[in-house]
């Protein structure tokens, strides 16, 4: 069943909060990487090259500081570093889980090709995986930190199993694993875990392992810590309402580049998780108005109520040019606290949120 949502979101409330009414605000996780640390990345493969991984950390380090106060600088209420560390979302986890091994790039559409792990040999936990990115976040960042992770089904599905009889069994393990993380995490102070499951949207059949993977996962994880889920675009129907028995804080929806279609879906039975809402689109090059932000921020008052609403992009940003990410996350701020302005005002009727519009 759903965690207890109410009991951990208003930490995240800042104390100069200007509003009444709060709306979470937050980001998914990654964000377009500075154009240097990408040249960094290159250099330090370079054989020719004195950039060492020393200089490496460093840039990573002056990476994850200067996209943490970007993030604050546009006024949200918990910041992610963007990822700045991470390459590719499987593979990140992949090398540092004891199990796993890469055997070259798998095409995977077009000219796209990914690095796909297989998994040879039981997956074990050795060290924390994100600790010590969460410690440096936390000691530059004046507002929280969410952590993501990658969850195990799809650390489990998207790489080839070699070394157990059904992939659900390596999910398990896995979600065991992640429950080891969270924790670590949860020591060193981190109060907003997201996992993230992509996988999900392709094959939503498998919801019932998903829910096992999470019952592990949150496992003797206080009330106070918030659980949330990433699940990308897909027909959520096959989800719903399923989804309403999972052990979390939050669901985390990208309806924004479908138009809001299925919105419906999450209104019959009432949603119980706090709703995550994208309402600018990931996939798109251009800055959303604060006009248009604000109507898509009313979509999800079609779904909860003010007190349960989350607000952030459809997904990670970092495919797009910077100042568009900027751009879309400013603007984003600015017109969550102008409606809870007008939520404070009573000028939103909540039975009908877009009735002006």
């Amino acid at each position: 069943m759903v965690r207890v949502p109410d009991v951990n979101r208003d930490q995240f409330r800042p104390k100069s909060h200007p509003n009444d009414h709060f709306l979470l605000t937050t980001v998914v996780g990654s964000y377009p990487k500075p154009k240097w640390l990408n040249r960094a990345d290159d250099l330090v493969d370079d054989p020719d090259s004195k950039f060492d991984a020393d200089d490496l950390a460093e840039a990573h380090d002056d990476a994850c500081r200067l996209i943490t106060h970007e993030h604050e600088r546009a006024g949200l209420d918990t910041v992610v570093d963007g990822e700045m560390r991470r390459n590719e979302m499987v593979e990140f986890f992949a090398h540092r889980i004891p199990g796993y091994e890469f055997n070259g790039p798998v095409k995977v559409w077009g000219h796209n090709y990914f690095d796909k792990p297989s998994v040879v040999e039981p997956v074990e936990y050795d060290e924390p995986w994100l600790v010590d990115e969460f410690e440096f976040t936390s000691d530059v960042a004046e507002r929280p930190v969410k952590v993501p992770i990658t969850g195990p089904y799809t650390l489990g599905f998207w790489a080839f199993n070699e070394a157990y009889e059904t992939t659900e069994d390596l999910v398990y393990d896995l979600a065991d694993l992640v429950n080891e993380e969270v924790e670590a995490l949860v020591e060193a102070g981190a109060q907003y875990i997201q996992i993230d499951e992509p996988a999900l949207a392709t094959t939503p059949e498998d919801h019932a392992i998903v829910h096992e993977a999470l019952d592990r996962i949150t496992a003797g994880i206080d009330d106070d810590v918030r659980i949330g889920l990433h699940v990308c675009y897909g027909d959520y129907s096959r989800i719903y309402p399923e989804l309403n028995e999972f052990p979390i804080d939050e669901f985390d929806v990208e309806l924004c580049n479908g138009d809001y279609e299925q919105v419906e879906v999450f209104t019959d039975p009432d949603f119980e998780p706090d709703l995550a809402l994208g309402v600018v689109d990931a996939h798109t090059a251009e800055v959303e108005s604060v006009a248009e932000i604000k109507r898509n921020i009313k979509q999800g008052l079609r779904i909860v109520p003010p007190e349960k609403l989350t607000i952030s992009p459809d997904c990670g940003l970092k495919l797009l040019p910077r100042e568009i990410a900027y751009g879309k996350t400013e603007n984003m701020v600015t017109a969550v606290r102008e409606v809870e302005a007008e939520l404070d005002a009573g000028e939103i009727d909540l039975e009908n949120p877009l009735a002006d519009e």
